[in-house]
């Protein structure tokens, strides 16, 4: 042997993938100490409630490895809220599985259904997991825009995409980045479009518990034809305000639960036993998600009367913890460029929308996560009144 040690090349998977407008903002906000409303996750605390029983369940010795697919209690109380809500029973032991939070689980769904030359529709702008997931499968993702303006789902548009090679169709409701929800017509609409396909469904519904104005959320639980074709993904850490947790759950049919499962076993086996223990024995109240959206709509209003003495257009918040705003009475600069500047020159982070397209798609608005503690919301207004 010769010369220093060499590491083979390696070709990567995914070429697209470098570092993420998230990545850049939040160092951004750090660096110039601005007030981080760019992370889509809480600056609070949860329920000191949840934390105890989490403790308790550690402290009882519940700390080995679980069921595969989860603690069963765990299971059956996800299954009782599920029908509590949406009116559908799912089978606890056949039909429900906790998972490493909710990327965990649309990822693994991907893996369980698609194969290589399968296409899968996305709607975008979409969650920046979803075209990674489908092209680590082998997969392609045909992306078909949501409306620009309202984003609206548009039916023709989906219609016109689906194909022999079309293997599924991921939804999300409540959406992320938009703020939009689905109404009962868009699911119904979804479901007949559907009906003399076999394309599969994977509906990310994350913000279940973040529906606004009275609305309620059109679970793909609700509707008899698409939860016979649909893996439901949700978060606990969404839910209870603890994403650091890395917990959540898919519903989805026995046949298609199988065949998730036999991905899941080999790819994450399965969630840390204390948690999902504590999990369980905190949702023998269900007031924490039933007053969800009264908590958050306080906040999105809130913020919303302080948007309002800005130059920027309020764009509809009807779900999730995220509001919109336009920014074309603002500047002129593209939607990233204006987002460093607001980070930079004001002390408040955002999120270009631009930046959940494929094609860097720009129409102006930008994304602020309202998850935050009133002061953190009164710190940020206190400085974008300065627009």
């Amino acid at each position: 042997m010769s010369g220093a040690p060499r590491t083979p090349p390696i070709q990567t998977k995914l070429p697209a993938v470098g570092t993420t407008i998230f990545t850049v903002m939040s160092a951004l906000a750090t660096e110039k100490g601005a007030v981080n409303l760019g992370q889509g996750f809480p600056d609070f605390d949860c329920d000191p409630r949840l934390v105890d029983a989490v403790t308790e369940a550690m402290k009882q010795g519940l700390n080995q490895y679980p069921p595969m697919p989860g603690v069963p209690t765990l299971r059956a109380a996800v299954a009782a809220k599920i029908e509590a809500l949406y009116g559908r029973s799912y089978d606890a032991g056949c039909e429900i599985t906790i998972t490493a939070g909710a990327t965990q689980a649309i990822i693994t769904a991907i893996l369980a259904i698609v194969r290589p030359g399968d296409e899968v529709i996305v709607l975008e702008p979409c969650y920046d997991s979803y075209v990674p997931n489908i092209e680590l499968a082998g997969g392609t993702a045909v992306r078909v825009p949501l409306t620009p303006g309202t984003f609206r789902p548009d039916f023709g548009k989906i219609a016109a995409a689906i194909s022999g090679k079309t293997r599924a169709v991921l939804i999300n409701s409540p959406h992320n980045p938009s703020a939009t929800v689905w109404s009962q017509e868009d699911m119904l609409a979804l479901q007949e479009l559907l009906a003399p396909t076999d394309v599969f469904v994977i509906s990310d519904e994350v913000y279940e518990h973040m529906v606004f104005d009275g609305r309620d959320h059109q679970s793909a639980a609700r509707f008899p034809g698409l939860a016979a074709r649909t893996f439901i993904v949700s978060s606990f850490g969404k839910t209870y305000h603890v994403t650091g947790w890395k917990v959540g759950f898919v519903a989805a049919p026995a046949a298609l639960t199988a065949e998730f499962r036999k991905v899941h076993q080999f790819n994450v086996f399965t969630v840390n036993t204390p948690v999902q223990h504590g999990l369980a024995a905190y949702m023998a109240d269900p007031q924490p998600h039933l007053q969800l959206p009264a908590f958050y709509q306080r906040k999105r209003d809130l913020f919303r009367e302080g948007l309002a003495r800005t130059k920027f257009k309020i764009l509809p918040s009807q779900g999730s913890y995220f509001q919109c705003v336009d920014i074309s009475q603002v500047s002129a600069l593209s939607e990233a460029e204006f987002c460093k500047w607001l980070t930079s020159e004001i002390g408040v982070a955002a999120i270009p929308l631009s930046a959940f397209y494929d094609n860097g798609f720009d129409q102006r608005v930008v994304r602020f996560c309202f998850a935050k503690k009133d002061e953190t919301l009164r710190s940020a207004l206190d400085r974008l009144a300065r627009l």
